[in-house]
């Protein structure tokens, strides 16, 4: 039975994040030593970033408050709250990303009714919180409320293969299944001054964003389908579990993102992808180079220069997650889904040959887990979906509008 997405969209909180400018609060700390002063401006300049979004206003110089928990600008400190009050922001905070990325992906796809979906698949790894995401989405939307639910949690920046894979089988196993799959991360709420290399690349690294995406297998799906779902596979690396790793500590979640991280990837990327090609025969005896569009989730930029480097990609390859990485930085699980969005809107015509029109796409994350997917584009995808509200630049995906706490 083939499967498809029929609508991809994203969405991203209102506030912005300039690089330069986050580098100097950063930088400015006074509790960093020289080494972890070095660090700071190392790693923000060179991590291939202009801009990043944020859910928490308080990041910005532009923002006032009487009580400030994560920075006063009136003195340039770097607060650091309480994990509780970190997952409170989450809980307010994410559910207005996820359900606004859940309406886009259901608009985007008017031919469904509110009735028809019946699987949700959300997906986090930055707070939690009970009703969660999912109730919240079924709730707001006003879905059927016997819809199936599930939540896949602290799983990292591949979650987004998992969920997809997830839908995948839901439509396998009932041809009138429709999936709404929501992932939405929160990730700038770990944020914190430090003198600890893996926790200044992580403030250097890590934004906010959401996805959602809608998934059937129904008769007729592939008149209005973007995107046809393939193959998935999973692959652990025999080492790496110390090297990348996400723990929950009193003040906020602590990322482990070690300087080897990319070394792992450059020596058993090539075994990753054996299983998925294998899977096709005829791509798995072409050049990698032959493969026509990459999905790689750009974790960072010496993840992907080790990638093209070691597959022999092309730049055009890797503009999608590239410019994703420039433009919004690492959203966790939410990345690899923008940067399919971006293939998508791509008005590129398919090559001729096996590889034509084909997706090869990667997400890594703690284990260290290296999720590989083949897709087959059908379509390019409505440019206009991709603006939801105001915004700096064309380039850019436009930010989320602020809105109504949910209750």
């Amino acid at each position: 039975m083939t499967v498809y997405v029929r609508s991809l969209e994203t969405v991203v909180p209102k506030t912005m994040l300039v690089q330069s400018e986050a580098r100097d609060v950063f930088a400015a700390q006074p509790g960093l030593t020289r080494l972890g002063s070095r660090l700071v401006n190392t790693c923000f300049d060179s991590a291939a970033i202009d801009t990043r979004f944020t859910a928490v206003e308080e990041l910005t110089n532009d923002f006032r408050s009487d009580d400030p928990q994560f920075y006063d600008p009136s003195s340039g400190l770097l607060l650091n709250p309480s994990t509780k009050v970190r997952n409170e922001i989450f809980a307010r905070e994410a559910t207005k990303l996820f359900v606004a990325a859940a309406r886009a992906a259901l608009d985007a796809a008017p031919e469904f009714d509110l009735v028809d979906i019946t699987h949700l698949v959300t997906v986090s790894c930055t707070g939690f919180f009970n009703p969660g995401p999912d109730y919240k989405i079924v709730r707001e939307l006003g879905l059927d409320p016997a819809v199936q639910r599930y939540h896949l949690g602290f799983m990292g920046c591949y979650a987004a293969f998992p969920a997809l894979r997830a839908a995948k089988l839901f439509c396998e196993a009932d041809p009138n299944a429709v999936v709404l799959v929501v992932c939405a991360e929160l990730c700038s709420l770990h944020v914190r001054t430090s003198n600890d290399p893996d926790t200044i690349m992580g403030s250097a690294l890590f934004a906010d964003g959401a996805a959602a995406a809608v998934v059937t297998a129904r008769p007729g799906a592939a008149e209005t389908a973007l995107l046809r779902l393939d193959h998935f596979e999973t692959v652990l690396t025999p080492v790496g579990e110390d090297s990348m790793a996400w723990n929950i500590g009193d003040n906020g979640f602590e990322m482990v993102l070690g300087n080897y991280v990319p070394h792992i990837i450059d020596d058993h990327i090539v075994g990753a992808l054996q299983p998925l090609l294998a899977r096709e025969p005829e791509l798995a005896a072409l050049p990698y180079t032959s493969i026509q569009h990459w999905g790689i989730h750009p974790g960072g930029r010496s993840i992907l220069d080790k990638v093209q480097s070691r597959l022999g990609l092309t730049d055009p390859q890797l503009v999608p997650a590239r410019e994703v990485l420039r433009n919004y930085g690492n959203m966790s699980s939410a990345t690899v889904l923008f940067v399919l969005k971006h293939i998508l809107e791509q008005d590129v015509q398919p090559q001729d040959g096996a590889g034509g029109g084909r997706i090869c796409s990667m997400a890594f994350g703690p284990g260290l887990t290296v999720e590989t997917a083949l897709f087959t584009k059908l379509r390019q995808a409505p440019a206009e979906t991709a603006a939801v509200h105001g915004g700096r630049a064309a380039e850019i995906r436009q930010p989320l509008a602020a809105e109504a706490p949910v209750a």
